[in-house]
């Protein structure tokens, strides 16, 4: 399985060159079952308010993630949240709609047990979306709908026009730096 990390970095680079698979106009018609079914659990989650919580940020109105917290938010609420320019130690485990998993930080051990370390804003936006709302402490679930996450593009695992689940725990901010006023 191959760590989200290299995942991201083989989607930017591809991105850049301007060779992804999504670049190919076939990949719309090619990904239609899928995509629907994509699109038809995803309008049944957003049916579920009572148990997510739809979070969309301030600087774009049109993109959102699903979330449902596992603690209470009570305790964690005057714990540190993340900047977009955070710094942020985080375990997760990722699956497609259809609880394929696709990814996970349980085999990491760079920054510790099961940690994987990146910027908040430098993941797909459905993370940091998910990220900016978090508090150090907070496990959750997060549903990243396919436009906040790879959109028509595909990685290694990951189909174009894939919603993602992602069971994420926050564990720290290292280095936590102050919002500028």
């Amino acid at each position: 399985m191959k760590s989200l990390p290299k995942i991201l970095l083989i989607v930017i680079v591809a991105a850049i060159a301007g060779c992804s698979v999504g670049n190919d106009s076939n990949t719309w018609e090619e990904y239609a079952d899928w995509r629907n079914a994509n699109d038809a659990w995803l309008e049944s989650k957003l049916e579920q308010t009572s148990y997510y919580r739809k979070v969309v940020p301030n600087w774009d109105p049109t993109a959102f993630v699903l979330i449902h917290y596992f603690n209470d938010r009570t305790k964690t609420m005057k714990n540190l949240s993340a900047l977009a320019t955070s710094t942020v130690d985080v375990k997760y485990h990722g699956r497609l709609y259809n609880d394929e998993p696709f990814d996970s930080s349980y085999r990491q051990t760079t920054y510790g047990d099961s940690i994987f370390r990146t910027k908040a804003n430098a993941v797909i936006v459905g993370w940091t979306i998910a990220l900016e709302d978090m508090r150090v402490g907070d496990t959750c679930e997060v549903i990243v709908p396919y436009r906040q996450a790879y959109g028509a593009n595909s990685t290694t695992a990951i189909p174009p026009y894939s919603n993602l689940v992602f069971g994420i725990k926050f564990v720290d901010i290292p280095n936590y730096e102050t919002p500028s006023k």
